[in-house]
């Protein structure tokens, strides 16, 4: 440091990565945003979003101070008030409807975003008696690997801290594209590949970078990724390629299993995901055989009807292959001693709330895996169910609901439907950086602050290490952190359970974080990051957390629930095998939630430096196909699908021949802030307007955002 100038040795949150950073500061304002290269997220990486999220924390058009509706919902006219009358005035409606409909009737929803908001929301929502924790997204995002991992191995072991990228002499990457959702993550694998020549296997409909440079590339059919894998595990069982001793010493269910796998030969298994039967058999063979191996998937197989069954296939491939817990392999977790992570402040553990309150979430019946008083995760209400919900009723009203580090709006599917239910509450309040079309047709806009602005603990639940963000400047204007918001609006409700927020701020909920592993919140803020070392083979002291106490390869959690205990392929319910009539007026299959670096999800499209790399919202489509539509690179073009008619939204073309010729990728998350309120272009480009989100996989409710059918045609 000198004069005027520093630097900050913090935690980016561009999106849920969490890189370490070094923030450079000059005169009160943020400058420069480096990679740290001490941080064992990212080891000096960062991506585009992280280098030039000054230009987020500095915008012009950031929220500001707190803002009341002052005309009609939607009509943009707004009323600048305090943060005490606006927490005065929520408390108080909070109050008169839990009077009225009872304290269930009050619900928080966020997202993935890049806020504290998986601790402060579900803690302010459960001091208020209701168990409606909202999530956007965990439905297709995360929570069916946790569910099918936790019901597996009694954790998680492929998100994360799982994939040992450094230490495999075989990777395999299926639906994923780390190097545009997890680029720190996606370099590591880049280098074991071409400093180690580690094998390299990329399951994947598209030609990413990653598959260009695979060993392997298996152009897998959208939606019939169980299929795939059930074939593999065929092969490796036939084959005796399996490790007989972790099978014989730690699994449980392994000749039902081997009964099971023996109706999904490789040629019948060709024939439904258009993957060769050579190729799948050079495939399980190269894992098989290749130790260490790791493996790494991601949300591309959360998204369609099949998530769950097909997760629990791939964790059963590194248990019998023995990849688990071992250096180059899948890692079990390694957690910090004494550290309070997130997923107890999200309902587990002294968090979790009184089972008949529990009893009451929505979906509760439905998920009970994720819903339930039992869940295997911590619990969250369904997103595209809880819209249901509010339009229906059903099982009960909900009226008031308070939203933080999500955009609904535009994340959920069916998105005319969900701006029609928001507008139905009584009481809608946003927290946010940006006037996002949610945002526009709330009773109260409230303004965040970034991580550029915050302490706190940072954890990714399953990480063997946790960091410490600290502010790199002070908060702007009257920007607020979320937890503060959630403690200020408690101290304002005489009814609110005060255990769930015990804290009287920030400061004491961050001590209180640390406190028993024996450090203060400066001391930790100093240490900068702490890691646990690695340890291997784990279960060897203690087993696994499952009922049986090794790898459940035949699930009696799911057993129990009366699911398939053993993975099993569904069809996708719009596909040439299951509608071949239907895809005759809509001859493509749709993928979409491609990621961008450059952006996180609805994030990031007022931002300048990241507009001018994506300025459009782009379709992905083969050469052939372009020629038989008679379009051409740069045209824009209308997609509709059989889920929502009278819909469409409308991309700019893109040819690639890195795409198979019967399917079309759309982009995600698009609105134009440039546009005007109130919904600011969010019915124009975005995808979920044509997804209706009702058909869910019966355990997590996964909605199948890929996989579906469509149309294309010029404007």
């Amino acid at each position: 440091m000198s004069g005027n100038i520093k630097t900050v040795k913090t935690i980016c949150q561009g999106c849920h990565c969490e890189c370490g950073v070094l923030v450079t500061v000059e005169n009160g304002k943020v400058t420069k945003i480096e990679g740290d290269p001490e941080h064992p997220m990212n080891r000096g990486f960062t991506c585009v979003k992280g280098r030039v999220y000054h230009e987020v924390v500095h915008h012009p058009d950031r929220l500001k101070y707190p803002l009341k509706r002052a005309g009609e919902r939607g009509e943009g006219k707004w009323q600048r008030i305090t943060w005490d009358q606006a927490l005065d005035e929520i408390a108080q409606k909070l109050t008169e409807i839990k009077e009225k409909y009872g304290p269930e009737a009050i619900a928080t929803i966020h997202g993935t975003g890049p806020r504290p908001t998986k601790q402060s929301l579900p803690l302010l929502i459960y001091s208020l008696n209701s168990p409606n924790r909202v999530d956007v997204d965990l439905h297709i995002c995360y929570v069916p690997s946790f569910v099918a991992e936790n019901c597996t191995y009694g954790t998680s072991i492929t998100q994360e801290i799982g994939p040992d990228y450094p230490n495999a002499n075989c990777i395999v990457v299926w639906g994923a594209n780390p190097l545009a959702s997890h680029p720190a993550k996606g370099k590591e694998i880049v280098e074991a590949k071409r400093e180690r020549n580690a094998k390299l296997i990329v399951v994947d409909p598209r030609k990413t970078p990653l598959a260009a440079m695979a060993d392997i590339w298996l152009q897998v059919r959208p939606g019939t990724d169980c299929a795939l894998a059930l074939g593999m595990l065929n092969v490796i069982i036939e084959e005796g390629l399996y490790d007989k001793d972790f099978v014989e010493k730690w699994c449980f269910g392994f000749d039902k299993l081997k009964e099971h796998v023996k109706n999904f030969p490789p040629e019948k298994v060709a024939e439904i995901t258009w993957v060769p039967a050579e190729d799948i058999r050079k495939a399980a063979r190269l894992y098989a055989t290749t130790k260490p191996a790791t493996l790494h998937h991601r949300v591309a197989i959360e998204h369609n009807i099949g998530s769950v069954q097909t997760i629990r296939a791939l964790a059963i491939m590194i248990a019998i292959t023995g990849n688990v817990d071992v250096e180059g392999g899948n890692l079990l977790p390694t957690q910090i001693k004494g550290f309070k992570y997130s997923s107890i402040l999200q309902g587990l553990g002294e968090f979790r709330p009184d089972p008949e309150i529990e009893k009451k979430r929505i979906g509760a019946r439905e998920y009970p895996l994720i819903s339930g008083p039992e869940s295997v995760v911590p619990p969250f209400v369904h997103g595209p169910l809880f819209i249901d919900t509010l339009l229906t009723g059903k099982p009960y009203p909900v009226k008031a609901l308070i939203c933080a580090g999500g955009n609904p709006v535009v994340n959920l599917p069916h998105t005319r439907r969900v701006w029609e239910a928001l507008k139905k509450l009584e009481l809608l309040v946003v927290m946010d950086f940006f006037m996002t079309p949610t945002a526009e047709i709330a009773d109260y806009v409230l303004p965040a602050t970034t991580w550029l602005e915050r302490d706190e603990c940072c954890d990714m639940m399953y990480t063997n290490y946790i960091s410490a963000r600290q502010k790199a400047i002070e908060p702007l204007y009257e920007c607020w952190d979320d937890m503060k918001m959630a403690i200020e609006l408690v101290k304002r409700i005489p009814w609110a359970n005060r255990k769930f927020l015990p804290w009287n701020s920030v400061e004491e909920f961050n001590e209180w974080r640390v406190k028993d592993m024996g450090i203060t919140f400066q001391e930790f803020k100093k240490k900068g990051t702490i890691i646990a070392p690695p340890k291997y083979r784990k279960y060897l002291e203690t087993g696994f957390k499952t009922p049986t106490g090794k790898v459940e390869l035949y699930s009696t959690i799911f057993e129990r629930y009366g699911y398939d205990p053993l993975p099993t392929y569904q069809e996708p319910p719009e596909s040439p095998i299951s509608t071949p009539e239907l895809m005759k007026e809509y001859p493509y299959i749709l993928i979409t939630g491609g990621r961008h670096v450059e952006y996180f999800h609805s994030e990031g499209r007022q931002i300048p430096s990241l507009r001018r790399l994506v300025p459009d919202p782009e379709v992905e489509i083969h050469p052939e196909t372009a020629k038989k539509l008679q379009i051409k690179d740069g045209d824009w073009v209308w997609i509709e699908t059989p889920q929502v008619k009278g819909e469409r939204a409308k991309f700019k073309v893109k040819v690639t021949e890195n795409i198979h010729p019967l399917i079309i990728h759309a982009r995600h998350g698009w609105w134009f802030p440039e546009k005007p309120p109130p919904d600011h272009g969010c019915f124009d480009s975005n995808i979920n307007v044509t997804l209706s989100g009702e058909c869910r996989e019966p355990i997590c409710g996964s909605v199948p955002v890929r996989g579906t059918l469509c149309k294309v045609y010029k404007v």
